[in-house]
């Protein structure tokens, strides 16, 4: 077994975040490849920008990534005053289910804590159960009423961790 490790993207590894997030969307059934957010989730260098971009990296690989943007970064589209957001958690599929997306996971949680940040809140596609139950598992808990439809086919359901 690798040794895996989460850490901050570097540069050069901008294009292989975003292909690897486009992969896992497309891969996972919540976009088609033709849609604008394609290009949103491919440009890991402008959320690098505003952001924190995180990287799990097993030898010489990245196989997943987050992204924590606080609260008026321009990457945050619910975070309020307090809060940051998790945004665009992507694995590769060849690892689903490996605890990749849960150490992203524990280390946007990680880095909120250090902030002293009152909570995280992180929107999810219906489609996403499988992100949905880890979610759960880490103690997030549903807030309906933030639900929201940036597009009419498209419902994103708002979770949030109180910190």
């Amino acid at each position: 077994m690798q040794t895996r490790t989460i850490r901050r993207a570097q540069p050069e590894e901008f294009d292989a975040v975003g292909a690897l997030t486009v992969r896992a969307y497309v891969e996972g059934g919540h976009l088609d490849g033709d849609e604008d957010y394609t290009e949103v989730l491919r440009d890991a260098s402008a959320r690098a920008e505003k952001a924190t971009l995180l990287v799990a990296v097993e030898g010489d690989s990245v196989v997943g990534t987050a992204t924590f943007a606080m609260h008026g970064s321009g990457w945050a589209e619910a975070a309020r005053p307090g809060e940051a957001e998790l945004r665009m958690l992507a694995v590769v599929p060849e690892h689903h289910g490996s605890g990749v997306g849960r150490a992203l996971l524990e280390a946007v949680v990680a880095e909120a804590r250090s902030y002293e940040l009152d909570r995280i809140v992180l929107f999810s596609q219906e489609s996403m159960t499988q992100a949905q139950a880890m979610y759960r598992r880490s103690g997030f808990y549903r807030r309906p009423e933030y639900d929201w439809r940036p597009l009419p086919e498209v419902r994103l359901l708002s979770f949030a961790l109180d910190l």
